[in-house]
């Protein structure tokens, strides 16, 4: 899909006027309860493991668009100068990132208003990996949700709920960002009734290990325009959500503190 077609997709879809009211009443709510800083009761305690939920970040890292979107210039070597410094450019959406409300709102929080508390939050993993090995297309639905709750009990408080698809394996190969010959891309996503669901929870986030919340084909980022209007945060490209539990993980997003971000690369690791 064209850029152009998707923004103007996007136009078309956005969410009705009462519906981002709702979503940003319940997003203010949740932003309100972090805005002192206070963690949430349901941190893990005395960890003993940290893992890194994050993917290094390189110039050819697959991007959402095709093109490449990192790239570094060194200003200065140690050989001549007894010091290395390289001058960085990127999209704040490539690599292992966030996505701030700002990202799909005219006025929402910007990746530096986003209070710390917010960051610093439980981590609930959905695993949908048996059926995304056989359908690229799959999507975290409500009946997963559903199922996850069952199993584990309510989603914890202010949590991050995160999308475990087996993507982040097929990261160096074609198949990451996996396009067909119609120059469409294939990938896992969150179903936006999920989301809508978890709207009416205290969920501060979602994290996925694809290249964007929406699954690839979306055709109006549902997902997106649903999310982040509600003052909630979105991780793309996520690693390694294999090697933490379902439930009782800690996770840390340590997102840029860039004055009116919209987004950007973020160093991400989880405590259990």
């Amino acid at each position: 899909m064209c850029d152009a077609c998707v923004i103007d997709s996007v136009k078309k879809n956005m969410l009705s006027r009462r519906g981002l009211f709702r979503a940003a009443a319940a997003g203010a709510a949740t932003v309100a309860a972090a805005s002192t800083g206070a963690l949430s009761p349901g941190l893990a305690a005395s960890p003993a493991t940290a893992t890194d939920l994050t993917h290094e970040l390189y110039e050819d890292f697959p991007t959402y668009f095709g093109p490449q979107q990192f790239f570094r210039e060194q200003k200065f070597n140690f050989k001549e100068h007894t010091f290395n410094l390289f001058e960085l450019r990127y999209s704040e959406h490539t690599g292992t990132h966030m996505d701030a409300p700002l990202h799909f709102s005219a006025d929402g929080l910007s990746v530096a208003e986003i209070p710390v508390g917010n960051l610093v939050v439980p981590l609930a993993v959905i695993d949908i990996r048996e059926k995304a090995a056989s359908n690229p297309d799959a999507q975290v639905t409500p009946d997963d949700l559903k199922a996850w709750i069952a199993a584990n009990g309510e989603i914890p408080e202010n949590a991050c709920v995160a999308m475990n698809s087996g993507w982040s394996a097929h990261l160096g190969t074609d198949k990451f960002r996996n396009a067909d010959g119609e120059k469409k891309i294939h990938f896992p996503g969150f179903h936006v009734e999920t989301v809508q669901a978890l709207l009416e929870t205290t969920t501060s986030g979602i994290a996925v290990d694809t290249l964007s919340l929406d699954y690839g084909i979306s055709p109006d980022f549902a997902t997106h325009n649903t999310w982040l209007p509600a003052g909630r945060w979105g991780l793309e490209a996520v690693a390694n959500l294999d090697k933490v539990p379902v439930k009782g993980a800690t996770i840390i997003v340590g997102a840029p503190k860039v004055r009116g971000g919209t987004g950007g690369p973020a160093r991400v690791f989880a405590l259990a």
